[in-house]
């Protein structure tokens, strides 16, 4: 494989990368300065080194515990449940959750041979048993698909025996919609989810 070709060929392996945009990337990296490149080897090698996971709410950190489990201001006892770091990014960017995080690393997938023991679900309940009698809340935030909801379901069952309180988060109609223009699933989630003014 030629020199160009195989370098294309790794950005593509990168999630979200198209045949297009890789080549993009490769040339765009032939072009650049060799300080330029340099600095992203070494930034590469930094985060490969570095980087691991909090031994809290398993997001990537560089330090002993995440900003968001050091953070004395947030209740540790209403604790986010994704499935991946890059959600905690989304919901942070909410700016509308002052609780705590953990990240399962993935969801349920029995046809790609993902099962509970896969998952961070163990550490999850391990967490919510540390709380006691006077409980907390846990917030399933799985993606509302297939898998996202079986893993949402599996988890409810477990943790729900121990006394937290188990909600899941909302889906419907976006802020700003059309009704005109949602489809159909979508409505009929937002008309079962209704809630009281």
């Amino acid at each position: 494989m030629r020199t160009l070709e195989k370098l294309v060929a790794s950005l593509r392996r990168l999630p979200g990368i198209g045949p297009k945009q890789a080549e993009r990337l490769a040339l765009h990296l032939l072009r650049a300065s060799s300080s330029e490149v340099e600095t992203l080897q070494q930034a590469l090698r930094d985060a490969r080194e570095r980087v691991r996971p909090c031994p809290s709410c398993h997001d990537f950190t560089d330090q002993p515990l995440c900003r968001i489990c050091s953070d004395p201001a947030r209740d540790e006892r209403l604790v986010c449940v994704v499935e991946d770091p890059s959600d905690v990014s989304a919901v942070e960017r909410s700016r509308g959750f002052r609780g705590r995080y953990h990240v399962l690393h993935g969801v349920l997938s029995p046809l790609d041979g993902v099962g509970p023991e896969g998952l961070r679900i163990k550490e999850l309940l391990d967490r919510v048993r540390a709380w006691g009698p006077a409980g907390g809340e846990v917030i399933l935030a799985t993606n509302h698909d297939t898998e996202g909801d079986a893993t949402a379901l599996y988890l409810g069952r477990l943790l729900q025996p121990l006394g937290a309180r188990v909600t899941r988060i909302a889906i419907g109609v976006p802020l700003g919609g059309d009704l005109a223009y949602i489809d159909e699933q979508t409505l009929n989630q937002a008309l079962a989810g209704r809630r009281a003014l």
